[in-house]
């Protein structure tokens, strides 16, 4: 029987496979920003997610960890987009 947290990390990796894949296949800056973003975010926690449901000994650390790249990753992709559109100066 498959539990719940195998396939959420299957998920998960086919998320992260999925915004590799848009990284390398997006045209533009701002399209690559976009898949490597929420594809990434979405791949991280369906992962974590799973990773809880496996192993729930390490839940908190996970948690902090999940919280980081919820904070992180839109953060970062706005910065991003603003030095390439040259608002940063």
């Amino acid at each position: 029987m498959i539990s719940v947290g195998y396939v959420l990390v299957i998920v998960g990796a086919l998320f992260l496979a999925l915004s590799g894949l848009g990284l390398v296949r997006m045209p533009d800056v701002f399209n690559r920003l976009q898949a490597g973003t929420k594809a990434s975010t979405l791949g991280v926690i369906a992962t974590i997610a799973g990773v809880i449901c496996l192993k729930p000994g390490w839940w908190l650390e996970l948690l902090v960890i999940m919280v980081l790249v919820l904070v992180g990753a839109p953060v970062s992709a706005s910065v991003l987009a603003r030095a390439v559109r040259g608002e940063g100066e």
